[in-house]
């Protein structure tokens, strides 16, 4: 009896008897190790997110200013999808998808990381990019009208001399009820000093309807428009060519207008800009903007609608209906390079100029006295 008692297997002694004992302060020192490393292993993650977020909203910038001023990138994207799909069986094109693709193109240009990094990405990661590059871009734009929004008052002022004078702080006596303003605002094939013009555009009666197909006239030079030739002086305007420069440049350099701008400067400052005449035309809708009574971004005010406005400025340079028009658009551009980015003369130099020149002219001074001395000694 006692054997079989003896035979019984005992039960093993608790873990807690094999622990090898260690002091309380030395396993919350290992403790405090251990959270630790987790909390660097997240910092480190945040840390990256928000590299990635400052990253692609300084990128989405550029999309507002250069690629498109109205259309999604997301819209961009599907157009050059579908284009992918169908291949050659995309026959029947509207000008609206072509105006989209040609986007996508520009955008690719314009982010040359872009299509790939797209395409190989997860698509949460595709969706967060794509959200931090139109928060950019939005922020771009807002940041530019709201730029404009003094500068404009206190250009139209010293050019203009309005009384009273343009509020740089309030748009609401902006646009027609402001005498300036409404000038600037007003459809070129309209004369602005008449007052039926005047009176029939502030009632918006039926003939004065002002909407997106008249040109106004701050895009004309000196603001007047030729009647029997309406595409002398446009996009010439110094408000537009100082636009520009305040959004692109600084907004000193627009203080300057009347000359040639300085090459230098503007290209190592605006490489971006130089790249892409769309940063030009999206300049004229903001301006538009400015000129307004509008107090916040709308693409529509009243009668006038800033998307057509807009596509019809880009059709104007991309899509010229003969060689006679696109001579006169390349003319217009050359002229918008050489008041903005200046021109160089450095092709004109001779040999014989060069030669005189201190630098050449020192180091043939050094030469003959080097070999003066070889020569005594």
């Amino acid at each position: 009896m006692s054997q079989a008692v003896e035979d019984v297997p005992q039960p093993r002694e608790s873990s807690q008897s094999l622990a090898v004992a260690t002091s309380e302060s030395a396993r919350q020192k290992r403790r405090i190790a251990a959270l630790e490393e987790k909390l660097q292993v997240l910092e480190s993650g945040h840390a990256v997110k928000v590299r990635e977020t400052n990253h692609y909203m300084s990128k989405g910038r550029a999309i507002r200013r250069i690629v498109t001023l109205f259309d999604t990138i997301e819209d961009m994207i599907s157009e050059n999808d579908r284009r992918c799909d169908l291949g050659d069986e995309d026959n029947d094109v509207t000008l609206d998808q072509e105006r989209l693709q040609l986007g996508y193109i520009v955008l690719n240009n314009t982010l040359p990381w872009f299509h790939s990094k797209a395409s190989d990405m997860e698509y949460e990661d595709y969706t967060f990019m794509l959200k931090k590059l139109r928060q950019g871009a939005d922020a771009a734009r807002g940041d530019d009208t709201s730029k404009l929004k003094s500068l404009v008052a206190d250009w139209v002022n010293r050019e203009l001399k309005p009384n009273p004078p343009v509020d740089p702080e309030d748009k609401h006596h902006r646009g027609f009820v402001n005498d300036a303003c409404g000038r600037l605002l007003c459809p070129a094939e309209l004369d602005w000093n008449d007052s039926t013009v005047r009176a029939g555009i502030r009632d918006r009666a039926a003939s004065y309807v002002v909407t997106e197909m008249s040109w106004p006239a701050f895009l004309y030079e000196r603001y007047s428009a030729d009647q029997d030739n309406l595409e002398e002086g446009l996009f010439k305007s110094t408000l537009l060519l100082q636009a520009f420069k305040a959004i692109f440049t600084s907004p000193s350099s627009a203080k300057e207008v009347a000359g040639e701008g300085d090459g230098a400067n503007v290209t190592e400052n605006n490489r971006r800009a130089m790249k892409d005449f769309n940063s030009g035309k999206k300049v004229k809708t903001h301006l538009r903007f400015a000129l307004s009574s509008v107090t916040s971004w709308r693409s529509v005010d009243g009668d006038f609608d800033y998307v057509p406005f807009w596509q019809n400025i880009v059709d104007f340079f991309e899509r010229p209906p003969g060689r006679a028009a696109h001579r006169k658009v390349d003319q217009l551009l050359a002229w918008w390079t050489r008041k903005v980015f200046g021109t160089s003369r450095r092709a004109e130099l001779t040999d014989g100029l060069k030669a005189k020149m201190s630098v050449n002219a020192l180091a043939r001074q050094r030469a003959q006295v080097d070999d003066a001395m070889f020569d005594s000694e």
